[in-house]
């Protein structure tokens, strides 16, 4: 499979705080990658240095074989849906056109039944008109992957999709994500829920203190030295008639 985001010992800081330090990452179409590591690790930094939103101070990032920084915003905005961590919006639209934002490609009517569309595969098509600031806010986390799986881009980034929902809200979202590779999509996604990412990624890469510490299959990446190491778990993974799930206890000091 080619790569369609290769990120390449990337470092960047936040004011005078190294938060990446080295860091490397790809992702193929087709495939769903987990970001995962403690509270600080740097997995939302990665995701905006690795799209230009804010600067390298070394390594390189690319989309295919172009790299970020050489990409129009209107370029960029055609090769990768994201859907960042922070919610909050201004106005309070109908969840049908925040949805529609999603396609700015399309005429008017057409982005419409896309984002009808969407909205009725994450769930909330009954929703359409209400206003997303009278929402609560799972609905309103719905309402934006409908917007991300609007954008139809070849690439989606989604900075913890899944906080605050509920448990089927949650494996909904990773579903239609994984729905989205399977149709040739290439998927990142941070996650909280080391469980969540052992059963729903292809493969896992873990961040701690702006490195990666492991990256692999999620028995390799999520093995037990690696929870140890990074999470301060005692534990291991352990299949289930769900899948994979992590059975653990703390091991030491409480991760950051």
């Amino acid at each position: 499979m080619t790569a369609a985001w290769t990120l390449t010992e990337i470092k960047a800081r936040r004011g005078k705080a190294l938060v990446l330090d080295g860091a490397s990452l790809h992702v193929a179409s087709g495939e769903v990658l987990g970001v995962v590591g403690p509270n600080g690790a740097g997995k939302t930094s990665l995701l905006r240095a690795g799209l230009g939103l804010m600067p390298l101070e070394a390594g390189q990032a690319q989309l295919g074989d172009r790299p970020v920084g050489e990409l129009s915003p209107v370029e960029r905005a055609r090769m990768v849906g994201y859907l960042p961590q922070e919610r909050r919006l201004a106005w309070n639209l109908p969840a049908l056109e925040v949805a529609a934002l999603g396609a700015p490609d399309l005429p008017p009517r057409q982005a419409m039944a896309v984002a009808r569309e969407r909205l009725e595969r994450v769930g909330v098509a009954d929703l359409a008109e209400r206003g997303v600031l009278d929402m609560s806010g799972g609905e309103r986390a719905r309402v934006l992957l409908a917007r991300l799986l609007a954008t139809r881009a070849p690439l989606l980034v989604a900075d913890e999709p899944v906080a605050g929902l509920d448990p089927d809200a949650q494996l909904l979202t990773l579903d239609l994500l994984r729905a989205e590779a399977a149709a040739g999509a290439a998927v990142v996604v941070t996650l909280h829920d080391l469980g969540l990412a052992a059963r729903s990624c292809d493969r896992v890469l873990v961040l701690d203190q702006g490195r990666v510490a492991a990256e692999g299959a999620p028995r390799q990446a999520l093995s037990s030295d690696v929870l140890a190491k990074v999470f301060r778990l005692d534990g291991a993974l352990v299949e289930t008639p769900a899948g994979l799930v992590v059975a653990a206890r703390r091991s030491g000091t409480p991760s950051r």
